[in-house]
């Protein structure tokens, strides 16, 4: 893991194009803008991890015979 210390209104370039800029800092956190292509998805972590989560979730609560009857479907 690279740890930098920048200040407010500095920046980092990953890549070429993505921008990260310290926009504030307070005693509650700091606050971050971040210019990316628009092709490109930003997501929290905490979001990617509830995203895992459910996924991990949904493919385990289908029973065998669901999946089955489900299948039969599609082969029609």
């Amino acid at each position: 893991m690279l740890v930098l210390s920048r200040k407010e209104n500095e920046s980092i370039i990953i890549n070429g194009d993505i921008k990260i800029i310290i926009s504030s800092i307070s005693k509650n956190g700091v606050k971050l803008g971040i210019e990316a292509p628009k092709n490109m998805t930003i997501l929290r972590s905490e979001l990617v991890d509830e995203i895992k989560s459910k996924n991990a979730l949904a493919n385990h609560e289908i029973s065998a015979e669901e999946l089955a009857k489900l299948s039969d479907k599609f082969k029609k």
